[in-house]
């Protein structure tokens, strides 16, 4: 991206919603796109990931929270304010454990933010709300994974190579990728997606699926869906 966001203000504001959510939908209710997740093992997985994240950053052992049962709210809100007042305290460019090795403590401010957003989405979508979040973060949203994850996951071997690159334009916020592909050489592409940022994050993310209302796909539909049976991300 051009410019960063204000990723700890972001994740601050993300976070609380997050919380302020737990209460509004039972805690055995499943969660849409998540298997056979409930709310309280979607609590629980991003509480445990911010717990994490905030021992990477410090580049310590990992203290573990143990296997419950847990309050909710109160596990979220700790491990919440855990990972905020770390990544405050720590000078962005101090050196921390990361997905890609060692990096800049800034790594985590921005992974944090994307994983609370997909996450609240989740919760959101289980309680049958909707959520607002500006188009720029959603943009934020795919270029990580376009950057970040889905080279990641071929690197590491969890997904093999896609058949052909796929271009995605996002129409809300003018940006567009190459996904699986050398940036800037969008000839490449098999496949065209776009649409509002948001669902082109979603689509990634495995949250919607291609033939979404809100998507136009034009190109090798065979080769789009090839891409997105793979494990694009964690």
């Amino acid at each position: 991206m051009a410019e960063p966001l204000p990723y700890l203000d972001l994740l601050s504001r993300l976070q609380g919603a997050f919380l302020a959510g737990i209460d509004d939908v039972p805690a055995a209710t499943r969660v849409p796109w998540c298997g056979r997740w409930r709310v309280r093992d979607l609590v629980v997985h991003l509480a445990r990931i911010h717990h994490w994240a905030a021992a990477e950053a410090r580049r310590r052992p990992e203290t573990p929270l143990g296997r419950g049962p847990f309050d909710l709210p109160e596990l979220y809100s700790r491990c919440a304010a855990e990972l905020r007042e770390t990544l405050g305290e720590l000078d962005p460019e101090a050196t921390a454990s990361t997905l890609l090795g060692p990096g800049p403590v800034a790594f985590w401010h921005r992974r944090q933010v994307h994983e609370t957003l997909v996450h609240l989405w989740d919760l959101r979508t289980a309680a049958g709300r909707t959520l607002d979040v500006e188009p720029v973060v959603w943009v934020d949203t795919v270029d990580e994974v376009v950057t970040v994850m889905q080279p990641r996951q071929e690197r590491l071997g969890r997904m093999a190579p896609l058949d052909a690159p796929i271009a995605l334009a996002a129409t809300d916020v003018a940006h567009e990728w190459l996904l699986g592909g050398p940036a800037g050489d969008r000839a490449t592409a098999a496949t065209r997606v776009s649409g509002p940022a948001e669902r082109l994050a979603l689509l990634l993310w495995g949250r919607t699926t291609a033939d979404d209302p809100a998507l136009v796909v034009t190109g090798d539909e065979a080769a789009l869906a090839s891409a997105l049976e793979r494990r694009l991300t964690p």
